[in-house]
């Protein structure tokens, strides 16, 4: 808006008028802030006579109307309306009434606002939420600046928000809404509808069933694999060592003699130097009674029977597994050409070299068991020894045949060949 601006220096000030109304006629140069409404004149009994009454008390539009309480520092200072109303000051007619030292206008430092929440500026309307709160502040600051201490402002502060009574009551809204939740039946019947939708349906107790069908079977197929791969070596190297130990006490004490042997009988120890192994040989290839308890098995019943290592010509076979239950053929894949195989018995020890390896067979192929088998690179009859055994490892699929030559008979009393003692 246009600021306000004196006027002219010859003519009536602003407010007066060219007659005797609002301060008489003739007052020539007299400002709005100088002699307001002072003068006689058409209106003098009210605005010179009552209105200066009125300004003795300190009220009304007398010349200091706006310097006192009511319109004083506190609202309009003087700063704000003296400078823009400030003319050259001039003679004051006659007619004027002087003014009391008390009235006259003095000097107002600068309007600074007190400090409060209200303001011309926009703002949010506040919550309920945030009214409470600040309510609550003010009270306990009222409580703080109290001399009685902060006990009564917070029982007057808690009477406001709750009642003197329900204070600790939960409010009415809260338990409509809690009524009003999903989770709650408001019946009977309501209920038992809210039990039957939670009650699972067929499939999903049947895929649940199957569900703990799977795991058992895992489970127990997990306990299953540790059997095979780690207890069953261990009870079979057990029951391997102590057949090993009672072949040798009986041999030492003459207990034994060589001859005919039943199955599952033990009569002689296999040495594979380069393996570190040292097995006992039993009679047979039963599962059973030989080959799951850790033993090398001879082939010595029926179709299969092939002959015994003091034979002058023929060919010792032995079976035995490759994984499981001892395992002691785990390793005769890395057996060489030349590489020494013995055979300890009660009265000779047995001494071949490796020959040659077929590395994947058929189970049916009986014929590596041959007196001279074929493919062992044998031509002619001799003595000779021939291992098998399931390949690929933890599979029976195929069979692995290693084939040996005899090179050495040594008695017992002549002591251990070089190859078991080197």
């Amino acid at each position: 808006m246009t600021a306000l601006r004196p006027e002219r220096e010859s003519g009536t000030a602003y407010g007066q008028s060219s007659g005797d109304s609002y301060g008489g006629a003739g007052d020539q140069g007299t400002s709005y802030g100088q002699q307001p409404y002072g003068g006689p004149g058409a209106h003098g009994d009210w605005y010179g006579g009552a209105a200066s009454a009125a300004a003795d008390q300190g009220g009304g539009y007398g010349a200091d109307g706006y310097g006192s309480e009511r319109y004083g520092a506190q609202t309009y200072g003087a700063e704000t309306y003296q400078e823009p109303y400030a003319q050259p000051q001039h003679t004051q007619p006659q007619h004027t009434r002087p003014q009391h030292p008390q009235h006259v206008r003095q000097e107002q430092p600068a309007y600074i606002p007190p400090p409060d929440d209200e303001t011309v500026a926009l703002r949010i309307a506040d919550t309920a939420a945030a009214a409470e709160s600040r309510s609550a502040a003010r009270s306990a600051e009222a409580a703080d600046d109290s001399p009685m201490g902060g006990r009564a402002a917070r029982r007057k502060a808690a009477k406001r928000r709750h009642g003197r009574r329900g204070a600790g009551r939960p409010d009415a809204a809260a338990t409509e809404a809690d009524q009003d939740a999903p989770g709650a039946p408001r019946s009977r019947l309501e209920a038992r509808r809210q039990a039957r939708a939670l009650r699972p349906s067929p499939a999903t107790l049947a895929s649940r069933a199957i569900g703990e069908v799977f795991i058992t079977t895992g489970v127990l197929m997990l306990l299953f694999v540790s059997y095979q791969l780690w207890w069953t070596n261990i009870r079979a190297h057990a029951q391997a060592d102590k057949e090993a130990s009672s072949l040798q006490n009986d041999w030492a004490s003459g207990k034994r003699n060589p001859g005919s042997f039943e199955p599952g009988q033990g009569f002689a120890l296999l040495h594979i130097p380069k393996l570190d192994v040292v097995v006992p040989i039993a009679e047979g290839i039963s599962n059973k009674q030989v080959l799951d308890r850790g033993m090398v098995g001879h082939y010595g019943e029926g179709k299969l029977k092939t002959a015994m290592p003091d034979a002058k010509t023929g060919n010792f076979g032995l079976a035995g597994h490759r994984n499981t239950h001892g395992e002691p053929f785990r390793y005769i894949n890395r057996l060489t050409p030349g590489d020494d195989i013995v055979v300890e018995t009660q009265d000779k020890f047995f001494v071949y070299k490796m020959a040659s390896i077929l590395p994947v067979t058929s189970p049916s192929n009986v014929s590596v068991l041959e007196p001279v088998p074929p493919g062992s690179g044998f031509t002619k009859p001799g003595r000779y020894i021939t291992l098998t055994t399931c390949t690929p490892e933890f599979t029976s699929k195929y069979r692995m045949i290693v084939w040996g030559k005899m090179v050495e008979e040594r008695p017992r009393s002549k002591g251990k060949p070089d190859a078991l003692v080197s």
